[in-house]
Formats: structure tokens, sequence, C-alpha cells
């Protein structure tokens, strides 16, 4: 499993996901705020299966 999250995705993902996890544990959404599990742990293991099909990347490239 290469890496396909990187930088500044990553970090709006892993954002994303806990204020939607914090939104939902404070009870101001509802239980759909559990979604918010999915960019955090796409975030946290910096790979997102649906970027695979459409080829796409955002890591640094190297040179």
């Amino acid at each position: 499993m290469t890496s396909n999250v990187g930088g500044i995705d990553r970090i709006l993902r892993i954002v994303a996901g806990l204020v939607l996890i914090g939104l939902t544990l404070a009870g101001v959404i509802g239980v759909w705020g559990w979604i918010g599990v999915v960019p955090l742990a796409t975030g946290l293991f910096r790979f997102c299966p649906v970027y695979l099909p459409f080829g796409i990347n955002s890591c640094a490239r190297k040179t």
C-alpha cells in the first residue's frame, strides 16, 4: 500500500475527521458525524482507496 495522500490534503482530512467526531460527541450533530472516522483514517494512514481508480496522488513528487 503506497501513500497517495500527502501534505495539506492529509492535514485537512485529519482536522475534518476530528471536527466531525467532536461535534458528534458534543451532541451538536447526529450519528452521521461518525463518518468523520473515514477522513481521519485516510489522513492518518496516508492512503485513500478512492484515489486509486482515478490515478490521483497528492503526495509531493520526487525530483
